[in-house]
C-alpha cells in the first residue's frame, strides 16, 4: 500500500510540474500577441479560442448523443427482449446485442 501511494504522489507531482510548464507557455504566447498586435489582437485570439472550443464540444455533445440514441439505447433494448423471450439472462445478451448494433451501424453507414 505505501508503494502505491509513493507511486500515485510521483504522478501528482509530475502533473504539477507539466502544468507549469503549460501556463508558462500560454504567459509566453499572451505576451507574444499583445507585443504583435495590440490588445485587440488577444481579444480576437480569446474569441477565435472560444469559437473553436465550443465547436469541438458541440461536436462531441452529438457524437456522444448519437451514440446514445443509435447503439446504447437499441442494445439495451435488444438484450432485454432477448432475456424474455431466449434462454438466456440480460448480461449474457448485452454483449451480443451491442455487437450486433455495432456492426449494423458500421455497415449502415
Amino acid at each position: 500500500m505505501p508503494d502505491l501511494l509513493t507511486q500515485m504522489k510521483s504522478l501528482v507531482d509530475e502533473a504539477s510540474v507539466r502544468a507549469d510548464e503549460y501556463s508558462g507557455l500560454l504567459g509566453s504566447a499572451e505576451r507574444y500577441i499583445v507585443d504583435n498586435f495590440g490588445q485587440t489582437g488577444l481579444v480576437a485570439t480569446y474569441i477565435a479560442l472560444s469559437v473553436l472550443v465550443l465547436f469541438v464540444v458541440s461536436k462531441l455533445a452529438k457524437l456522444t448523443f448519437s451514440a446514445v440514441k443509435y447503439l446504447v439505447i437499441p442494445a439495451v433494448v435488444l438484450a432485454f427482449l432477448a432475456s424474455l423471450f431466449l434462454p438466456y439472462s440480460f448480461a449474457a445478451a448485452l454483449p451480443v446485442s451491442v455487437t450486433i448494433c455495432s456492426l449494423f451501424l458500421l455497415f449502415k453507414g
